[in-house]
């Protein structure tokens, strides 16, 4: 889990089954702008996503994907695997925290993804 939701290099997908079951993962890049100046929020609506769990991002952004109709629940840290497993399990709820919004521009870290 990235910290920043505009670092993200990937995005991990994960299908949910009707029994609360993991069927299957995905990544997809997060593209070459910050996640609120990108069409990021899109491409996830359009791929199906519904709920992203995250580290941490502006506002925003998260403004952006709730437009998209995309639920967010902020404050996640762990792996993307285990932080899943925590909201199937009823153990995640929003943070409520978001990022203060950034000015000019900031380096993108490798190998972060965040999850929904």
């Amino acid at each position: 889990m990235d910290d920043h939701f505009g670092h993200c290099e990937s995005f991990t997908l994960y299908s949910i089954g009707p029994d609360k079951n993991i069927e299957w993962t995905e990544s997809l890049p997060s593209g070459q702008t910050c996640g609120c100046k990108s069409d990021i929020a899109s491409v996830l609506r359009n791929s199906g996503v519904t709920l992203m769990l995250a580290g941490n991002m502006g506002q925003g952004a998260y403004n952006i994907l709730k437009m998209n109709g995309i639920e967010v629940i902020r404050g996640c840290s762990g792996t993307t695997r285990d932080v899943v497993e925590l909201y199937l399990k009823g153990n995640l709820s929003d943070s409520g925290d978001g990022c203060h919004e950034h000015h000019g521009h900031h380096e993108h870290g490798a190998g972060h993804q965040c999850s929904h």
